[in-house]
């Protein structure tokens, strides 16, 4: 299938089992396992309901094997010359960009997010691969001077065995991606895609399993149980999760047994600010683009809860509904037209209209959506109207916790000092966005801020090699940065007398 031809094509719906994997299996030294009368997951499109195939769950034969095989390939891998781990870490790249419209495609189907906006999470993928080995060369340790005669210096090790557990809202994007830094540091990987849209992960794996040595790269697929048991394995050297708090906490637990090094990406409450001299046309774009609405607010780093100075506010919602009503209107995710896709499954879907149902009983006010659209042809899909509540207080539920779905919660404030009260005042600190023209606010509001990644003038933009991360219980270390590249390596010094 030519992925020219693909982008003609405004409804790839047809298209899509011509993109599926002809594995469905564990990967893990090299090669494709199955097994007979395996417990499977089914794989379902959130947009129509209909099965896109079963895949087997890896067992614990499968879990213990690939952890072997990935110890034993490790030597090899942290041997082999920086150069050529970045050479694989580069074709990589190339096959990802060659196939990015039919991984689009599989994702769309699979996980519901829209196909043309899926193109960019392949891009992206591409992107952290090169960039991660271009730092190949930075592994690298330093030299201290003494006074006794002796040299002391320091090297930077890989740390083994890497488990890298990712979730459903950007498979594709996580699975590549998020092997780039282990990697091109020397450790071997093994991926746990997510269970609810492991599909892309595993075409991941057919289109990558000639480039690196056998044992080097490794998936297995499965539910929760799969990846807790690659948590506790003694001989996983590492854990990386992009996922919820409480997926967070678990990890830590069970990590602590064998005091593995853990890397945390985990939920966000994230607030925008909009000041009284904001650029008004613009900050009404920057709070439907943050909100990712594209995405069904499947983000982590969805500004869910909008601050409006008191003074603009009513004209600003005025403006944001027009807006998102010419903008998003939820659609089939296989179709190039489509702006704002499915929820995931029918929890995500029950979550979110509960979160809408409690905000409406705590007196919120619905300014838009909190249904799911009328439309026949998307009556089987898990779909929600773009959702804005205004009246929303501090207090209030969908104010302090993370729907994960498409419901914008809008805040009026007045005096800066509650504002940021309100603003920090919950466990998480993912991202935030401060929109104003003052450069002396932009700055002391972003000090005052407790968030790990927080924008001026703009929302959602990840920018290569700019530190991503979160403050308080949205996550420990840093990602997409050279800090990535460190979480996975070890520090030892040395000491030689010369004398």
């Amino acid at each position: 299938m030519q992925t020219e031809q693909l982008a003609t094509e405004p409804d790839l719906s047809a298209r899509v089992t011509d993109v599926l994997p002809t594995n469905t299996g564990q990967f893990w030294g090299g090669r494709w396992h199955t097994h007979r009368n395996a417990e499977h997951l089914r794989s379902i499109n959130p947009s129509t309901g209909q099965l896109l195939g079963d895949v087997q769950v890896a067992r614990l034969v499968d879990i213990e094997a690939a952890v072997a095989s990935a110890r034993q390939a490790f030597p090899g891998w942290a041997a082999t010359p920086p150069l050529e781990r970045a050479r694989c870490l580069r074709e990589a790249a190339t096959r990802i960009r060659a196939n990015a419209l039919e991984l689009a495609l599989l994702d769309a189907a699979d996980c519901g997010n829209p196909v043309r906006a899926m193109v960019m999470d392949a891009e992206i993928a591409a992107t952290q691969l090169e960039y991660f080995a271009g730092l190949v060369l930075e592994i690298k340790g330093e030299t201290m001077p003494t006074a006794n005669g002796s040299l002391n210096y320091t090297r930077r090790e890989p740390l083994g065995v890497v488990a890298r557990i990712f979730p459903f809202n950007h498979p594709f994007m996580f699975a590549a991606g998020k092997i780039a830094a282990p990697l091109a540091a020397g450790n071997t990987v093994i991926i746990k895609p997510p269970e609810q849209a492991p599909l892309s992960t595993l075409r991941l794996m057919e289109l990558l399993q000639d480039i690196f040595p056998p044992g080097v790269l490794n998936c297995l697929v499965g539910g929760r149980d799969v990846g807790a048991a690659l948590v506790k394995h003694p001989e996983v050297a590492a854990v990386g999760l992009i996922g919820s708090v409480p997926a967070g906490k678990a990890v830590l637990h069970s990590a602590a047994d064998t005091m593995k090094r853990c890397l945390l990406e985990l939920g966000g409450k994230n607030a925008m600010v909009i000041y009284p001299d904001a650029d008004i046309d613009r900050a009404v774009q920057g709070a439907v683009r943050g909100m990712n609405f594209t995405w069904c607010g499947q983000s982590c780093g969805s500004t869910s809860r909008l601050f409006l100075h008191e003074s603009l506010h009513d004209d600003f919602v005025e403006r944001m509904l027009d807006l998102l009503k010419n903008r998003h209107r939820p659609g089939i995710a296989t179709h190039m037209a489509t702006t704002m896709g499915a929820l995931i499954n029918r929890a995500q879907y029950d979550r979110s209209l509960a979160y809408i149902a409690s905000a409406r009983s705590e007196g919120a006010e619905l300014a838009t959506g909190g249904a799911h659209p009328g439309d026949a042809h998307l009556a089987d899909g898990f779909f929600i109207e773009p959702t804005v509540f205004t009246g929303v207080t501090p207090e209030m539920k969908v104010a302090r916790e993370e729907v994960f779905g498409p419901v914008l919660s809008v805040l009026r404030w007045g005096r800066e000092g509650e504002l940021y009260e309100a603003v920090n005042g919950t466990d998480l600190g993912l991202t935030a966005s401060i929109w104003t023209r003052d450069l002396v606010t932009a700055h002391r509001a972003a000090a005052q801020v407790e968030a790990g990644y927080v924008w001026i003038n703009d929302c959602s933009t990840h920018i290569v090699g700019a530190p991503f991360g979160g403050y308080k219980q949205s996550g420990m270390g840093r990602e997409e940065s050279k800090d990535e590249l460190f979480e996975f390596t070890q520090v030892k010094n040395i000491n030689v007398s010369m004398v």
